[in-house]
């Protein structure tokens, strides 16, 4: 599935369409260059949730964990390991197989350990504002934008 998003606030409600579908155990692994979206995606994730609180960037604290009424957010950022074996040392299999949703950005430094089901998202900046994101292995359902 591929969509076109004009502005944040498209991207975020995109995001909060994807929330609805999620269930827990499900991983999103997020990909982008900087600035592409990846957090401001997530907000709409956690708006889903019904996450109250802001949603930022992991990049200094590598995970945030988020507790919302419907589900827990496992939000990464794994752009500073050196790879899976640091990844695995976090602790994350609880995470990974848990019943919240991780997301994880920068996840093609840890593809191999990610979970056979995991939805794989790519945004891709077209302008300043412009986003394409395309979505590969989902399985729950239909998005209407």
């Amino acid at each position: 599935m591929i969509f076109h998003t004009h502005t944040a606030d498209e991207t975020i409600a995109l995001g909060e369409k994807i929330g609805e579908l999620l269930h827990p155990g499900d991983v999103i692994a997020m990909s982008g260059t900087l600035a592409a979206g990846k957090t401001t995606i997530t907000k709409g994730i956690a708006k889903a949730l019904d996450i109250e609180e802001t949603i930022t960037s992991p990049t200094f604290c590598l995970i945030s964990e988020y507790y919302g009424k419907k589900m827990p957010l496992y939000h990464m950022d794994v752009y500073r390991l050196e790879g899976e074996e640091d990844f695995i040392n976090l602790g994350v299999e609880d995470m990974l197989y848990g019943q919240g949703v991780c997301i994880i950005e920068w996840s093609e430094k840890v593809k191999k350990e990610l979970p056979k089901k995991t939805i794989y998202l790519t945004i891709t900046p077209t302008s300043e504002t412009e986003r394409e994101i395309k979505l590969e292995n989902w399985h729950n359902g239909d998005i209407q934008i």
